[in-house]
């Protein structure tokens, strides 16, 4: 197959998957049929590769005993023969609802078409027949129906519970077709077919709709799509369905490892389709990871190794397609509130109780902590005093320092110290700059006599001398260093080594994103976590102030040293650790999925609290270019210090960058192979 455009999803290891709900005419096939194809061309024309249809769709789910006419089920023939002609020229493989002829009985069935052939045909495993259900007075039960064939009209088809739907020419797409009730076993077929290889699981579901039901099915396709590491599409029946004793809503929905990608509202009034594009290469990394889903196969391999597969080509369109599903801009930072202040508060207590921890467990020393005025350690501060209320000590107990530098600003500094007075810290000011210009002196750095040649040891010599300093105080007071850098910084390696702000006795926000930190001074503001309004105040003014290590004199225009003018902006850099520390994305997918959600600022949502002023949008050139220094910084150079940075706790489901936890890695790795990936998609 030739390569795809680099703007398809398809490219990247996505593939677009629907739930659909149609009216339907009671014992009407041929109409049901119609019905079914006006959708699945539809989808067709939206590029979907995947379309599932309510359970018994082809006749109604509600006809009872007019299931077992034969007028009904010779008709239900016709409409399948029908559809597979029809579908020659659709895209979508579809999965479609019919009650079958297969010896003495009748099964219910998930009808398998693509481009004009009948793939298979997987009966329903398990039928209710308690409350309002009586399915075993019409069908048979499918749940031992393994490697056999049924024929339905003229043609014949694998038929079974076994039965597996590969595409040849997208990776990873793997489709398995279970009906309804069988998702509420405690072992339903999606659970073995997933050990054996399925990553789209497709429900056709009848479910006539009572009070809270709707919840237990979201309850069910997102923990089995969880459980499973897979995609779960469900479709459940509606309109035109016999209101007897039942009614019906339509619910379609599609999950994604336990995330909700798209559904439909309830009760339509007329056809309606979930869309989503599936993360297939997101399902795949899973699974790799958690070696335990592959033990579970092992333990099951007398059933999942006897499932049959079966192949197709699903030609996927060679075009920009677009991408149907939600993208964050901050991975790291929800856009819905209550799930961010949720985040917020488990964050923030992660941190506070991991320190509460270690203090307790050494002694109960002091804490020692560099306050800079920046977002870093100003949230450290704001964990270290909780930790304190969470102990039962006095505030005065943590030991607070500000050590202005050569190119400390009075904002920052008085910010550092408004700060700690606020929060009830001890807190004393040690001017660096006689000790570090004696150390320039010492080594003959030509800034010792006032050459403004500041290059990175005249950086390092005042980064060096802080962390020094508050070793020696930790020693004199009885105390420990609490690290302030994050998992950005971390990331890239923009910490100082060794006697540098890379070391601590425990690093806090050592699991923390920067993107993530400003949230949280927020929402310490808004939960207030022990901070009174005057503290407020300066933690506003804290997060209003450019990000800077401030180790470097302004400029003759007076602008302060800019991080992000260095290495790049963190919003970026943060995409991109996301992507690569919790899933192993190519570089290629990476830059695909950030030129989307960073093209338009006006576009898509932003988290809480983020101020509409500053929002701002970033070309695909940019992502690119600032994506290739996050690759050679974070393969390249930066591990040799990730390799030796001290204890502190994993914050984030993505994970850690401790070589004792989520990430380890040589400290002579090179980011050769990433590079090469990214070039060749992009063709440079």
């Amino acid at each position: 197959m030739a390569q795809l455009p680099f703007d398809s999803a398809y490219r990247h290891g996505f593939a677009r998957v629907a739930a659909c709900t149609v009216p339907v005419r009671i014992a009407d096939p041929a109409a049901n049929a119609e019905a079914v194809l006006a959708e699945a061309r539809l989808a067709d024309a939206d590029a979907v590769a995947v379309a599932v249809f309510p359970e018994l769709c082809l006749t109604g789910y509600a006809i009872d005993d007019l299931v077992l006419q034969d007028p009904v089920l010779d008709a239900v023939v016709a409409a399948v023969e029908g559809l597979v002609a029809a579908s020659a020229d659709l895209l979508p493989v579809l999965v479609v609802g019919a009650p079958l002829r297969h010896r003495n009985r009748v099964y219910n069935c998930a009808v398998v078409i693509h481009r004009g052939e009948l793939l298979g045909v997987a009966p329903k495993a398990y039928l209710p027949t308690y409350r309002e259900f009586y399915e075993r007075r019409w069908y048979a039960s499918g749940d031992e129906v393994r490697g056999e064939d049924i024929r339905v009209g003229s043609t014949y088809a694998p038929f079974g519970t076994d039965l597996l739907f590969e595409a040849l020419d997208v990776d990873g797409l793997v489709v398995h077709a279970e009906v309804c009730e069988d998702v509420w076993v405690p072992i339903p077929p999606s659970s073995e077919a997933a050990l054996a290889g399925a990553t789209v699981l497709v429900n056709l579901s009848g479910s006539p709709i009572t009070i809270a039901r709707a919840d237990e099915r979201h309850a069910l396709a997102g923990s089995q799509s969880l459980r499973c590491l897979a995609a779960y599409a469900y479709a459940a029946a509606g309109g035109g369905e016999s209101t007897n004793d039942v009614s019906w809503d339509g619910q379609t929905m599609i999950y994604e490892a336990g995330t909700l990608l798209a559904q439909t509202e309830r009760f339509p009034d007329g056809p309606r389709r979930s869309v989503a594009d599936v993360d297939l290469d997101r399902l795949r990394q899973d699974r790799l990871r958690q070696g335990t889903f592959d033990d579970n196969r092992r333990t099951h391999a007398g059933r999942t190794d006897a499932f049959r597969t079966v192949h197709f080509r699903l030609d996927p369109p060679a075009r920009d397609v677009g991408l149907a599903r939600a993208l964050d801009r901050f991975p790291f930072v929800p856009d819905d509130p209550a799930r961010l202040a949720q985040d917020c508060y488990e964050a923030f207590n992660i941190q506070v109780s991991g320190l509460e921890q270690r203090l307790r467990a050494i002694g109960q020393p002091r804490p020692v902590i560099g306050v800079s005025g920046g977002l870093d350690s100003t949230h450290a501060l704001l964990v270290v005093a909780r930790a304190m209320d969470r102990l039962g000590r006095p505030r005065s107990d943590i030991l607070a320092y500000t050590m202005p530098g050569f190119a400390t600003s009075d904002h920052t500094r008085s910010n550092a110290l408004a700060l700690a007075e606020a929060v009830g810290a001890t807190v004393e000011t040690i001017d660096i700059r006689p000790a570090a210009t004696q150390i320039l002196s010492g080594i003959g750095h030509p800034a010792a006599a006032g050459d403004p040649v500041y290059d990175v040891t005249f950086e390092n010599v005042q980064a060096g001398m802080r962390t020094d300093f508050l070793f020696r105080l930790a020693n004199r007071h009885g105390g420990i260093v609490i690290g302030t850098s994050d998992l950005s910084e971390l990331a890239l390696g923009w910490a100082t080594y060794g006697v540098g702000d890379q070391m601590s006795h425990y690093a806090v926000n050592s699991g923390v994103p920067k993107t993530l930190i400003q949230h949280l001074i927020r929402w310490v503001i808004a939960a207030g976590e022990g901070v009174d309004a005057r503290t407020a105040a300066v933690l506003q003014s804290v997060l209003d102030t450019e990000i800077s290590p401030e180790l470097v004199p302004a400029g003759q225009d007076g602008r302060a040293q800019s991080t992000e003018d260095a290495i790049g902006p963190y919003a970026l850099h943060d995409f991109t650790l996301f992507h690569v520390l919790r899933y192993g994305l190519r570089p290629s997918k990476i830059a695909f999925l950030a030129s989307r959600a960073w093209a338009d600022a006006d576009a898509g949502a932003w988290p809480p609290g983020f101020p509409p002023g500053e929002r701002y949008a970033y070309d695909h050139d940019t992502v690119v270019r600032w994506l290739r220094v996050f690759l050679r910084r974070y393969f390249g150079f930066a591990q040799f210090k990730r390799s030796a940075i001290p204890n502190g706790p994993k914050v984030s489901p993505a994970g850690s960058l401790s070589p004792r936890g989520d990430w380890r890695a040589p400290s002579d790795g090179n980011a050769d192979v990433w590079l090469a990936e990214l070039n060749a998609a992009l063709g440079s």
